[in-house]
């Protein structure tokens, strides 16, 4: 289990923008009949008729307590949501969201140029799968009108509405079409915490470029949060709310198990990850892969190496410290054992292979090989960990159903 296969298959130190392209999204377009969404009417509805500048229109509010991406501000009439880092080294965005039907407020400083985005939104173009549950889970998925590609998706929900014809793909070959998203003139194109050349071109048309970088927090329950950042585009604040405060409980009920597990006995040693053109990405101490193994209950050798990304390891390194480990958390689709062992021979010299304790992220797949793992794993973290917390104490999980994971077959 690599920072690859826990995060949203978005990060990888030699090839982190070939797997963000790899794994963007798709998404798609409302009924004929608008459903009724999370907010009680359709969207894009319950405007403003009658302005009162004194009126706060902002009646529940998100408070953001785990993510440290984002922020959100409330005034009267519309919010300032901030994504300090939007990619990679990237500066801070800041857009100002103004409840429909209000004047736009006239700004200064930071805030005068910032993009202003008219909420709740009726079109949004998506970049990453992991916006999809953030959407389905809080019902308003009928604003979702585009795709950069369909071939990843897993919602059973999102695929009949993708096979309905009421999505756009704007980036088929993994390059982004700024026509085609002009053409069709959505609300908000939300990124997938990766900037693109073509994004410029896209906010001087007129079209909102909002980031989401969730992929940079490094805990679980921080990038579970990222439910609220998208809840201020659709107005889906309560709901958005009732949903993460169950995510969080649970999270946290799991947690408490693995850490009773430790203390009576000790951490379950666990080997993470694969490798990948001759690299084992190994995660750091400070990592979300990290987090999630500490609270599952387990360990690994490079635990305590600090560092929120990835630690690049040769093999012969990871055999020295972590080749007796009796449990071996990949991210292959591998039928079997010997599939493991076809790919590089030499991870046959692992206790976990030999023992037949080898885990994959690989159990719940899309028709189209999208793995729901990188599009519900992120806002679910509490369905990871009790996986996670499952396979490394299986005695005191008897009879659990996985959702992300499965057993590799011995061969």
């Amino acid at each position: 289990m690599s920072v690859r296969s826990l995060l949203p298959g978005r990060r990888r130190a030699a090839a982190a923008a070939l797997l963000a392209a790899a794994l963007t999204l798709t998404a798609c377009g409302g009924d004929s009949d608008p459903p009724t969404d999370a907010r009680g009417e359709s969207a894009g509805q319950g405007c403003i008729e009658d302005f009162d500048p004194a009126k706060d229109y902002f009646p529940v509010k998100s408070e953001v307590k785990h993510a440290k991406n984002f922020t959100l501000r409330y005034e009267k009439s519309y919010q300032v949501l901030t994504v300090k880092e939007p990619y990679p080294k990237g500066k801070p965005e800041s857009y100002v969201l103004v409840k429909c039907g209000a004047p736009k407020p006239k700004l200064t400083g930071d805030l005068a140029s910032a993009q202003q985005v008219t909420v709740p939104v009726k079109s949004l173009y998506s970049a990453s799968t992991t916006h999809l549950p953030l959407l389905t889970e809080t019902g308003t998925l009928d604003v979702l009108t585009g795709v950069a590609s369909a071939a990843n998706i897993s919602s059973a929900q999102v695929l009949d509405r993708v096979k309905a014809g009421k999505i756009t793909e704007y980036a088929k070959d993994q390059t982004l079409d700024a026509e085609t998203v002009i053409g069709s003139k959505p609300d908000v194109l939300m990124t997938g915490g990766m900037d693109d050349p073509q994004y410029p071109k896209l906010r001087q048309a007129g079209i909102a470029v909002v980031a989401n970088a969730e992929w940079l927090e490094s805990t679980p329950l921080g990038r579970a949060e990222w439910v609220k950042a998208m809840a201020a585009l659709t107005g889906a604040e309560q709901r958005a709310s009732e949903v993460f405060v169950t995510i969080e409980g649970d999270y946290r009920k799991v947690a408490e198990k693995g850490a009773r597990a430790v203390e009576d006995g000790k951490p379950v040693e666990v080997l993470p990850g694969t490798m990948y053109q001759g690299t084992w990405y190994m995660p750091a101490g400070d990592s979300y892969a990290a987090r999630l193994i500490k609270d599952a209950g387990g360990t690994y050798p490079w635990a305590g190496k600090a560092g929120t990304g990835d630690l690049q390891l040769n093999f012969e390194a990871v055999y020295a410290k972590g080749g007796d480990a009796p449990v071996w958390i990949a991210d292959q689709r591998w039928k079997s054992t010997a599939d493991a062992v076809k790919a590089d021979r030499r991870y046959g010299q692992l206790k976990a292979v030999t023992d037949g304790a080898v885990w994959t992220n690989t159990r719940a797949l899309g028709p189209g090989g999208g793995n729901d793992y990188f599009e519900r794993g992120v806002l679910r973290p509490d369905l990871v960990l009790a996986d996670l917390f499952a396979l490394m104490h299986p005695e005191q999980a008897k009879g659990h159903a996985f959702t992300f994971y499965q057993r590799v077959p011995e061969a």
